[in-house]
């Protein structure tokens, strides 16, 4: 089963979320539409700026444990790693 690790950011790039899912297409659609209540919601964060493919939730699950802990400085390494101008990349994974 895959899962997957995401970072989004709101327009300002000002915060950041880091989760999990089984199902990225169907969790960024939730948090584009606001169908999830709550932080993303209220911050609207909502841009897919990184994210990693796993073959195993518990992996995935560790990993989104072991971003959550580190630095934004770091994280804002992470995400500029692969994707330089922060552009959303929400329109890639629909494809």
């Amino acid at each position: 089963m895959n899962a997957y690790i995401y970072i989004l950011t709101n327009s300002t790039h000002s915060v950041l979320y880091i989760g999990v899912t089984n199902n990225l297409v169907r969790r960024i659609y939730e948090h584009k539409n606001k169908l999830l209540k709550g932080f993303t919601c209220d911050y609207s964060v909502n841009r897919l700026v990184y994210y990693e493919q796993f073959n195993d939730i518990v992996a995935a699950i560790t990993r989104e444990k072991q971003l959550k802990n580190w630095h934004r400085p770091w994280k804002e390494n992470l995400i500029e790693g692969s994707n330089p101008t922060w552009r959303d990349l929400y329109d890639e994974i629909i494809l």
